[in-house]
């Protein structure tokens, strides 16, 4: 590790991450704001899941100040973030087959609406068979995940593929496999993950592009606004109740 504190060299590297991504994937990220945009004009739901620590991500833009009041948590128990105990069972979970078809079955998605879904190493079961099955159920797929990993590790899934091998859009978020941004002489493992901060700030970008698409269509994006400014709460009540049917973090 060259010169520089270790929280120097944190957010250089992050700032270095969130660059790349910016510039990458500009596509991607205006191609996935359309996406959810056409959902939301079609009458459509959005949702999102993610495995793990993969899961903040994915709760950060649900029931969120200044997000979309459509998207919901695909929520899998026992693997949202470290929500069980032993925290190493969500890390089982996330391997064992056919979880995923049980949790869309069980699931108000349906075709037409659209679905993010956030792995870093997009390898293990569970997020490979949620897009697949997804993706058979006629809902359109948005995956989160590391195209690295595709590359320089093994799929857990019996089909050998990757959860970015069955999405209508993939959003690369540059990490390398390990998720540890910085080593020291003194420390015998990489440290400093970065994937959390990446990732967040993909979502918020193809959330605030989806709503600035459906302005630009004349069409009144249904964002929230902050509880704690004053009116927030009759606001979102407003959009709550107008697109009531859409939304399922209050039922």
């Amino acid at each position: 590790m060259s010169d520089g504190t270790p929280a120097d060299l944190f957010f250089d590297a992050a700032i270095g991450l969130l660059q790349r991504v910016r510039e990458e994937e500009a596509g991607a990220i205006t191609a996935a704001g359309a996406l959810l945009a056409d959902t939301v004009t079609a009458g459509g739901r959005l949702f999102a899941f993610g495995a793990g620590h993969s899961s903040l991500a994915a709760q950060d833009v649900v029931y969120r100040a200044g997000g979309l009041a459509l998207m919901n948590l695909l929520a899998v128990p026992g693997v949202v973030g470290v929500d069980v105990t032993p925290a190493t069972l969500g890390s089982a979970l996330e391997r064992v087959d056919g979880l995923a078809s049980a949790v869309l079955d069980t699931s108000p998605v349906r075709a037409g609406d659209a679905l993010v879904i956030i792995s870093l190493s997009g390898r293990n079961a569970l997020p490979v068979e949620m897009a697949l099955n997804a993706r058979a159920l006629g809902v359109k797929v948005i995956g989160v995940t590391s195209v690295a990993y595709a590359a320089q590790t093994r799929s857990r899934h019996t089909s050998g593929t990757f959860l970015k091998d069955h999405c209508d859009i993939v959003l690369d978020s540059k990490i390398a496999v390990g998720d540890a941004e910085l080593t020291l002489d003194t420390i015998p493992a990489p440290f400093a993950p970065a994937s959390t901060v990446v990732t967040s700030a993909l979502m918020q970008a193809v959330v605030a592009t989806a709503a600035a698409t459906l302005a630009d269509r004349g069409i009144e994006p249904p964002l929230l606004r902050s509880g704690n400014v004053d009116g927030g709460h009759d606001w979102n009540a407003r959009v709550m109740e107008e697109y009531g049917d859409r939304i399922f973090y209050r039922r």
